[in-house]
């Protein structure tokens, strides 16, 4: 839905969430590039593909804010989030490249209930990103989507359907 209207696009939850489905199933398949065009060619032809980028990636950070929760048990135990450069070392969130620490940024917004910022988070990358940025933004939500979705599975918590599909 657009800020303040009626959405134009009645279908565009359901092309959205088909087309984060799709981009999920191919990532489990080991094909990460064919899992951005997936999503690529949905955005690239919606009549405002910077809204539908942005509400796709939200769509992603709120399911991986809901199986966050799940993990911790609702809220009382604590799930601890980390940063890995290149060498597989823990950095700050502060220092992890750009459109890292926007996707950590978005998911702990959504955790912590504020939808707001998280649309913010994004809407500032939309704006300022370059076109890779953006997909290593994309691909970040995709792979924890896809990583939490599998221990949520593991443990017996639950994940919609369309994220294991």
């Amino acid at each position: 839905m657009q800020d303040g209207g009626v959405d134009p696009d009645p279908d565009r939850s359901r092309r959205l969430t088909e087309a984060a489905a799709d981009a999920l199933a191919a990532m489990r398949a080991g094909e990460d590039d064919g899992a951005l065009d997936r999503v690529a060619d949905e955005v690239r032809t919606a009549p405002d593909s910077h809204a539908d980028a942005r509400e796709l990636m939200l769509l992603l950070f709120r399911e991986c804010s809901a199986m966050v929760a799940a993990l911790g048990s609702g809220g009382t135990t604590p799930v601890k989030m980390q940063v890995y450069d290149d060498n597989g070392d823990e950095v700050p969130i502060d220092e992890a490249d750009p459109p890292v620490r926007t996707a950590v940024r978005t998911l702990l917004a959504e955790v912590h209930g504020d939808s707001e910022a998280a649309k913010a988070q994004l809407d500032i990358a939309l704006h300022d990103a370059a076109p890779e940025e953006m997909a290593v933004l994309m691909v970040q939500a995709l792979r924890w989507t896809l990583r939490l979705s599998e221990e949520c599975t593991k443990r017996d918590l639950p994940v919609p359907p369309w994220i294991t599909g």
